[in-house]
């Protein structure tokens, strides 16, 4: 008999938003263990808010949301993270008057933890006692992602790490989400603007439109025919 393959996380008819405004609109998919899902789509069709929502920051209005077989709809954003689940928002949100060290601390469950995370990033262990404010961006990046690794997360949720950050920065993060996704410890969802490394990284593809999920399948297929990124995303791939 084949062996089960675990379901990370599953999202079934999801209807949320902010308030009574409602942005997503039956939302249903399923992530399974150590797979890696990039999450595309235009400016403003919700991806942010599809992160929001599986991390408890938005109003959910129906719907069910599970996490390693749990159910966490109904929990708030600090339980879910106790269960495995960890943001890596968009505005970075590090503390700038802490040093690199201390922001580490704050996100910590074992302190333990802030070598491996030196070991993933280099230059904040060059910087630990530099306040989180005197960082350059692609620095403030790193310590967002290494802070939301201290609290040992199950599956990581990346909301567009690469914007506005240097090539050589962005490589340099790839490389660690690859490092990442290849440990068998973590399973990882990729909003990305950055259509061909969304690609070359992921698995899977979902891509939204307008608060709904138009394209859900294996990554080769969006490679095998290009105009599925053309006719939702206004995208061309070389």
């Amino acid at each position: 008999m084949a062996e089960k393959t675990e379901i990370a996380l599953n999202l079934q008819n999801v209807n949320a938003g902010y308030g009574d405004t409602q942005i997503l609109n039956d939302i249903s998919f399923a992530v399974k263990k150590g797979e890696r899902l990039a999450i595309i789509g235009r400016n403003g069709v919700g991806k942010s808010t599809l992160l929001n929502t599986m991390m408890g920051l938005t109003d959910m209005h129906s719907g069910s949301v599970e996490l390693f077989g749990n159910e966490i709809q109904n929990l708030p954003s600090h339980e879910r993270a106790r269960l495995g689940l960890g943001l890596v928002p968009q505005t970075r949100d590090i503390f700038a008057s802490l040093s690199v060290e201390e922001n580490l601390i704050s996100g910590a469950r074992n302190n333990g933890r802030i070598e491996q995370a030196f070991s993933l990033f280099p230059r904040l262990e060059e910087r630990k006692k530099n306040g989180g404010g005197q960082l350059s961006g692609g620095e403030q990046q790193m310590l967002s992602i290494a802070r939301t690794l201290m609290g040992e997360p199950r599956l990581v949720m990346l909301d567009e790490p690469l914007e506005g950050l240097a090539p050589v920065i962005c490589d340099m993060l790839m490389d660690v989400f690859e490092k990442l996704a290849s440990d068998g410890k973590h399973t990882i969802v990729l909003v990305e603007q950055h259509a061909e490394l969304a690609m070359e990284f992921s698995d899977r593809m979902l891509i939204l439109d307008n608060g709904e999920i138009v394209f859900h399948d294996e990554t080769s297929k969006v490679r095998e025919n290009p105009s599925i990124l053309e006719r939702h995303v206004g995208l061309g791939i070389s």
